[in-house]
């Protein structure tokens, strides 16, 4: 594959593993960058799941390469047509990311691998079953220090991520429930894309991509 296949596509495949960002010049994992595509109206336009018709270009998936690449106006030299750049592109993107991670949250709600509240949590934990471990932004530190002791605690299972990027009301919506302030995921493939969504979130907020990013593991990122 040239650099010139790998800068740019002429549409959705998903076979293709590594990606040119137009930003930095760098060869990455598809799962460590963004793809874009010009809309109808010639508005750039994130395609986050890799799926939308028409020429593409990646870009590295942090709001620093993003904002490089919107200063820079490469997102025109890369998809060969005039491109319109809409002033919250950065922001916009983010706000696609983090809707992204409320969606597969709620289809782990749904496929009732969630659980909810602090007494059915630390249950949860106690029989080494959680996978993801949520506490509310605004959660007190009391219940957060009770919580995360009984994760340590657990003898068997594996790692358990933990996040407090989500407020209450956040979590409310997703999960169909009133005042929820910590909640946990347990395993299962919902949990599997919720975790690579939230991962894909944090490292675009952070910029953190990890030598070889974080859910590469061999196997494609789930959308």
């Amino acid at each position: 594959m040239t650099s010139s296949d790998i800068e740019l596509d002429n549409g959705p495949r998903g076979s293709e593993r590594e990606r040119l960002c137009i930003v930095t010049r760098a060869v990455r994992p598809v799962a460590d960058l963004i793809r874009f595509v010009a809309g109808p109206d010639g508005e750039a336009v994130p395609d986050l799941k890799r799926k939308l018709p028409g020429r593409g270009v990646w870009v590295t998936a942090t709001q620093d390469a993003l904002g490089e690449a919107i200063k820079r106006k490469v997102f025109a030299r890369g998809l060969k047509r005039e491109v319109r750049l809409p002033a919250d592109l950065l922001s916009r993107t983010e706000q696609l990311l983090h809707r992204s991670v409320l969606d597969a949250l709620a289809i782990a709600g749904k496929a009732a691998l969630a659980a909810v509240g602090f007494t059915k949590v630390e249950r949860a934990l106690d029989r080494d079953e959680v996978v993801v471990l949520l506490h509310a932004a605004e959660a007190a530190p009391d219940g957060v220090k009770k919580l995360d002791a009984a994760m340590r605690r657990r003898v068997k299972g594996g790692p358990v991520a933990v996040s407090r990027i989500l407020t209450s009301a956040q979590l409310d919506l997703a999960l169909g429930r009133p005042n929820v302030i910590h909640a946990a995921l347990l395993a299962g493939p919902s949990t599997d894309t919720f975790l690579a969504r939230l991962r894909r979130l944090e490292r675009f907020r952070t910029g953190d991509l990890g030598e070889k990013g974080q859910d590469q593991a061999g196997a494609a990122v789930p959308n």
